[in-house]
């Protein structure tokens, strides 16, 4: 691999235990550049990107050859995959739903070692999840975190359906209710325009507690780290960034 980013100090999580996590997480080996040629025409990792910004660019240029049936399908083979093993280094963290329709590997046109995905129902937050962001931020150095949702989200469906019922969602499916409710509308003649809307007030409240949120805060301010929102279409494959508070 050429010009691989150096791990950097866990930042993001803090504590005894948080140290005893990273260096039971961190690679057995030091994480050394490799010159091994990937096979037929896969390329080889580019640099990593120098900011937030540039990694949220280059999702967005892999998902134009995604939207375009053109995909490079990088960093993939069995060179890529040995090389890898000295340890990772991801150039953007992506928080997606569990969609089956929404593999970011393949939406963003990214291989092995690229991306650090976390998946849950509608992009719901608990504390394994902020703690893998964070893990990503600190300890791998990642300085883009791109909340992704997507048109007609199941999970976002279902809860404007347990609202307008009055009733609880069965078993663990309240916990999602719980997390997304906040963002559906008052009801209306379009459903299918109410959940569209759900689903971009979602993905906004995620992000925004992903920016206040006490590990990632201090990154935000100073830079190292830029937390942005986006949806996936279905029929499209496109992915729009949305506008905060938009």
């Amino acid at each position: 691999m050429t010009s691989i980013r150096r791990r950097t100090a866990l930042r993001g999580l803090t504590g005894a235990g948080a140290m005893a996590f990273a260096a039971a997480c961190a690679p057995a080996g030091p994480a050394a550049t490799s010159t091994a040629a990937t096979t037929g025409s896969t390329p080889a990792p580019a640099a990593a990107p120098a900011t937030g910004q540039e990694a949220l660019d280059l999702l967005l240029e892999g998902n134009r050859r995604w939207q375009a049936a053109r995909p490079d399908h990088p960093h993939e083979g069995a060179e890529i995959r040995r090389a890898l093993v000295a340890g990772q280094h991801p150039f953007a963290t992506v928080l997606s739903c569990v969609d089956s329709r929404v593999p970011p590997e393949l939406v963003f046109d990214q291989g092995l070692g690229d991306l650090f995905t976390v998946r849950t129902a509608g992009q719901v937050l608990d504390d394994a999840v902020l703690g893998s962001i964070a893990y990503g931020a600190g300890e791998l150095g990642i300085r883009s975190v791109l909340v992704l949702g997507h048109s007609s989200c199941g999970a976002v469906s279902a809860t404007v359906d347990a609202i307008d019922k009055g009733g609880k969602a069965p078993g663990h499916l309240e916990a999602l209710v719980e997390a997304i409710g906040p963002s559906v509308p008052p009801p209306g003649p379009d459903r299918a325009a109410r959940i569209a809307a759900a689903v971009d007030a979602n993905i906004r409240a995620v992000v925004d507690r992903l920016v206040r949120d006490d590990d990632l805060a201090p990154l935000v301010a100073r830079g190292a780290l830029v937390v942005a929102g986006g949806r996936y279409d279905l029929d499209s494959g496109a992915v729009s960034l949305l506008q905060a508070g938009g």
